[in-house]
């Protein structure tokens, strides 16, 4: 018998109704010939609490800390017990095991761990399913590798679970019991990464909280030339007070000036033009996607994920979702038509974009080169009755047709030009851009651009028609949104103040993974450490006290990029788990020296932000106060919980 372990119901379902024989229905398992496919529902185990290694730690204590396992122990999650009972008695009828876990690291951690955790000794094979759709699970299913060839994969997340309750244990232990001698009843939850995101968003609100706006003055010019109009803006010299972007800080000369313009006689000193050539933003990474829908849509992360799972699996019109990849694989060109031709013969919208596309071009997105073990999100081919989804399924669907329908148009090419006038012995700038070929641009946009210069020829006279000057203040920065923040974690490089380490994340994941980066927002949210204002995400008083009163390294993200980047390394060039869990357990060490009553009182006591709308963290076993089940470990669940 051959065994086929599914990461959940519906992925299982498809490999059934791909298989030659029509499946039958049996407890925990479909039986379709000779090959039974069964399935995991997320996470069948999770990583062992601390009382599992020794029953004293059932009672929080500083002095037991840190806790580190000699051996690691996985348990089964209380509501997965009969699944994994499925499982265990198919795996003594197997004569193969087929791995069916997600294309991504936790897919593959998922399934592996419940394979092993049963004591299966021989080898498995890998299936790698991205799209639902029974054609492609067919081939996917003629494609079977050996599952050692994924075993770096596996180490990584086995890293990443671990390094998550390591330091999630251990610091949310340490300043939940510091934070009750210095009076606050709750847990302190730290993460590996929901940390540096909340330090992300506390330091993005005190800086527009601290903000001092100064007041600069801009100086405008109507000209008259020969072939029309246009207006130009004054570029005052080093003579006058400028700040470090070159705007004026005195009023008074831009006034002088602009009163003795009117009238005057000038000529066009030099003009340049650059034509620019733009091809189409690529097919959509999940991250890219939620940034897009955010913007757009004003949908959080995390319902952008909810829905892409939907039409995966629900509807079973979009690929693989949780995909951090924006390329496609070049066997996919091929049939790139008719997928888009079944997938948007419904919708008006997505209709006339696909009779504008000419699939005889060929973009950079198609890559095997850059297309990892999943591709970027893109429709299936089956048709998409776009009336039958939801408001923000058919939103969603669009923007992910569009991207793709967007690697047929051609180039956006526009022509910028800058012209520098000379009037009354001052400089003036102005600039424009002509659109020469919209290309795709009309699918991603119907605003109206800012309109081109005139026709300009350089030498000529112009004559100045009026002139004013406009009274204009610094502004702070905008509070992080989801798709803000979301952008953040992505290109995490932009927040660290070290040359060396960021030109060394720029190359990284960035802060959490496709398939996290949603759930940490939400697990901050209901943790009482963010709250939605709008569209804002902002620090409540208890999150920026948190912040306040770890290490300045608990908070920023420099070393959970680097942490990041070193669990790449093991996925994908094959390093060593030990020196990476070594390298965490050193600075975990350095961390727990820091955990003060004192210092938590006063960040409790100075602390500013809106007050937490969030449920209060549920009180723990064994303690008056804490909670094992509510401790952070930077994937916004219980250490070895359920995948968000």
């Amino acid at each position: 018998m051959r065994l086929i372990i599914a990461e959940k119901p519906s992925l299982a379902r498809a490999i059934a109704n791909a298989l030659p024989a029509s499946p039958r229905q049996e407890e925990g398992a479909l039986v379709a010939g000779d090959t039974v496919v069964t399935w995991c529902l997320g996470h069948l185990l999770e990583q062992a609490p601390p009382d599992a290694y020794d029953p004293a730690l059932k009672t929080w204590r500083l002095d037991s800390l840190p806790i580190l396992p000699e051996r690691w122990k996985l348990m089964p999650r209380p509501k997965a017990r009969s699944q994994l009972a499925v499982i265990r008695r198919l795996l003594k009828r197997a004569d193969q095991v087929v791995h069916a876990g997600d294309p991504d690291r936790e897919g593959q951690l998922l399934v592996q761990e419940v394979i092993e955790h049963l004591g299966w000794k021989r080898d498995v094979a890998r299936l790698l399913v991205s799209d639902l759709n029974p054609p492609a699970v067919k081939r996917a299913l003629e494609r079977l590798e050996d599952n050692r060839r994924y075993e770096p994969l596996y180490r990584a997340a086995q890293a990443r679970a671990r390094a998550d309750w390591l330091y999630g244990i251990n610091l949310t232990r340490a300043w939940t019991l510091v934070g009750r001698q210095a009076g606050h009843d709750g847990v302190l939850s730290v993460g590996r990464v929901q940390t540096p995101v909340l330090g992300l968003v506390v330091r993005r609100d005190a800086e527009i909280r601290d903000f001092e706006p100064r007041p600069f003055f801009v100086l405008w010019v109507d000209l008259a030339i020969s072939r029309g109009q246009l207006r130009a803006w004054w570029m005052p010299g080093d003579t006058h007070r400028l700040d470090d972007q070159g705007r004026l800080l005195d009023r008074a000369p831009a006034a002088a000036l602009a009163d003795r313009l009117p009238g005057a006689e000038g000529r066009l000193d030099s003009l340049a033009s650059r034509d620019k050539r733009q091809a189409a933003p690529l097919p959509y990474s999940l991250s890219a996607l939620q940034v897009d829908a955010a913007r757009r849509h004003g949908l959080s992360a995390k319902t952008v994920l909810d829905v892409c799972q939907r039409l995966y699996e629900r509807h079973q019109l979009i690929t693989y979702p949780r995909s951090d990849c924006r390329y496609l694989p070049e066997e996919h060109f091929a049939n790139a038509q008719r997928t888009l031709n079944g997938a948007c013969r419904h919708d008006e919208t997505l209709s006339r974009w696909l009779a504008g596309a000419d699939f005889s071009r060929r973009s950079k997105a198609w890559d095997d080169k850059k297309v990892g073990a999943h591709h970027a999100l893109a429709p299936t081919g089956k048709p998409a009755d776009l009336d039958r989804l939801s408001r923000q399924e058919a939103d969603v669907f669009r923007l992910i047709a569009r991207n793709v329908l967007a690697q047929f148009y051609p180039a956006l090419q526009t022509r910028e030009v800058k012209a520098e006038f000379l009037i009354a012995g001052e400089r003036f700038r102005a600039r424009g851009q002509e659109i020469l070929e919209p290309g795709w641009k009309p699918l991603f946009t119907t605003r109206d651009e800012a309109p081109p210069l005139p026709p300009l020829s350089e030498g000529e006279a112009c004559h100045v028609e009026q002139a004013g000057v406009e009274d204009r203040e610094t502004r702070p920065p905008e509070h992080f949104t989801d798709a803000s923040l979301i952008k953040a974690m992505m290109n995490i490089a932009r927040y660290v103040d070290d040359p060396a380490i960021r030109r060394t994340l720029r190359d990284s994941d960035g802060l959490g993974t496709e398939a996290t980066r949603a759930g940490i927002i939400e697990t901050l949210l209901e943790r009482g450490y963010l709250v939605r204002e709008s569209k804002s995400l902002k620090a409540t008083r208890l999150g920026s006290a948190l912040i306040a009163s770890l290490p300045e390294a608990a908070g920023r993200p420099e070393r959970t990029a680097q942490w990041e980047q070193r669990l790449a390394n093991i996925a994908e060039r094959d390093d060593a788990p030990a020196p990476f869990l070594d390298g965490l357990i050193d600075d975990l060490r350095g961390l727990l020296d820091h955990a003060d009553a004192e210092r938590i009182r006063r960040a409790l006591g100075e602390a500013r932000g809106p007050d937490a709308k969030a449920r209060k963290p549920a009180r723990g076993r064994g303690t008056k106060r804490g909670g094992q089940r509510r401790q952070g470990t930077g994937k916004g669940r219980a250490a070895g919980g359920k995948r968000p």
